[in-house]
This record gives C-alpha cells, structure tokens and sequence, in this order.
C-alpha cells in the first residue's frame, strides 16, 4: 500500500510516497466451526493455515486439508476461510482454540488454554553448522526480502535443507505468522521432517531463520516442524533456550556482522 507523508529531517518538511506493508484480519474455521482469528499480511493463506494447524497440533497428517475461501473484503483480500477436517484426523490443540485475537506480534495470544509442554522425544541431527555457514544463509535470506526492501516493516523466516539450498522463504507484519508460512509451505511441498519421514534428508528442512528474536512459540514451531536448527537475527529469552536444550534444537542467535552467539 501506498500512502502520503511529510519527511522531517534537518527541520525541513519533505513531501514522499511510503510504501507500507499491508496488515488485514483472517478469521479462520475448522469444519465452521470458528478456531482462531489473526493479524498477518495478506497472501499465501493455505501456508499460513497449514502451519497454523501443525505448529499448534491441530492437524499433523501429510496429507493436505481442503481449505475454502468464505469472504474477501473490499480490496479482494481474504478475510474468511473454513478448513475440512475429518473429526478422527484432529489433535489435541482443537481443545485450545483462541478466544481473542492473535496480534501480529504474539502467536500463543488468546489462547483457551496453555500448556508450555512440549509433548516428544528430542530431535537429533548430524549435521554441523559452522557461524560462516550460518552468516551465508542469512546473506542469501536477505538477498530475497524484498517486502523488506520496499517497506522496513516486515519480519521474515526462511527454511534450509541440509546443504544450504533455500527451501522457502516468507515475508510477513508478524514473526510467527512468518515462521507459520515456512512451516506450512514445508508441509504443503513434502519437506517438513515432523511429518515427511521416508523423504530423503536432502529434501527436508534442517534450518530454519528468523528475522527477529526468539522466545517460546517460535521454538515451540520449530520443534513441531521437527526442524533441528534455529538461528535468528537477535535475542532469545531464558525461555527459548531452555526450550531447545531440552528439545534438542541447536540455537544460535545475534547472527548478524560476521557473528553468531551459539547458546544450545
């Protein structure tokens, strides 16, 4: 979206066009019944809602769920989707659908109730990431954020196989729904190791990159994805680390200017 504005710089009041990134509301329901509504940028809704389904244990089957369109508003965004689901084929997170909304900035808000658990064995990997690794898959992240460039508004996540060829990438007003978009592309595309586990380890995601910080539900996601790797552009809470040791998530954060802080 494009809008106009006053630049003030050097006490001079400079006329200019922004380019923000869009926010819109996606209301979503599970065999219309409704289950959550979130903030996001619109576009790749069937990514969103297949990673919304699996990082929060609604649905973990490989095959795909029929999603249907319900409504768009006036500027042909969607607002509204259903996703069929057989009754047999829900897990346990249907129990713990959202009562308000998800914010851009919180992917664990409005929840019925929480339960920090996180239910399985520890995840396992023989692959070595070295920092110089690392700080090459987030030049080559970079290099395709382009919602980024035209706007500085935007997080981004990005999945990585084990040899460092990029997966996916996605853009997004908020981190988790991000994060939820890679997982969900993962899942859509046969590479997400949680529920792909006879495609070959080539295929599937071994790293996954965020543009911000850490903290529990993007930790939570990615152990649910069954992704062994986790790096991120800044911090991570006392809570995200504690997360991966248990877990077996090899972290490392403050992957930025040719340095990396490894903490688990």
């Amino acid at each position: 979206m494009r809008i106009e504005a006053i630049r003030i710089e050097d006490n001079k009041f400079i006329p200019v066009e922004d380019e923000l990134v869009d926010e819109e509301i996606l209301q979503i329901s599970i065999n219309g019944s409704p289950y959550t509504t979130t903030m996001r940028t619109p576009g790749h809704e069937n990514e969103l809602i297949r990673g919304i389904l699996l990082t929060e244990d609604v649905y973990s089957k490989t095959s795909n769920p029929i999603t249907t369109v319900l409504e768009k508003n006036e500027k042909d965004f969607i607002t509204k989707m259903d996703v069929r689901i057989a009754a047999e084929d829900l897990g346990e997170g249907i129990q713990t659908k959202r009562n308000l909304l998800s914010v851009t900035s919180c992917g664990v808000c409005g929840k019925y109730e929480m339960d920090l658990n996180l239910k399985g064995a520890k995840l396992s990997s023989t692959l070595s990431l070295l920092p110089s690794t690392i700080g090459e898959l987030f030049r080559k992240m970079s290099s395709h954020q382009e919602l980024f460039r035209k706007t500085g508004g935007c997080h981004a996540a990005a999945a990585f196989n084990q040899h460092g060829q990029l997966l996916c990438l996605y853009e997004d007003i908020g981190r988790h729904n991000a994060v939820d978009k890679v997982i969900g592309h993962l899942a859509l595309h046969e590479h997400c190791p949680a529920i792909h586990t006879k495609v070959s380890s080539e295929n599937l995601a071994a790293c996954l990159l965020v543009s911000g910080r850490v903290s529990y539900e993007i930790v939570s996601k990615c152990y649910r994805a069954g992704i062994p790797y986790l790096a991120a552009v800044s911090a991570a809470s006392s809570l995200a680390v504690n997360y991966c040791k248990e877990k077996g998530i090899h972290l490392f954060a403050f992957c930025r200017e040719h340095k990396v802080t490894q903490y688990t």
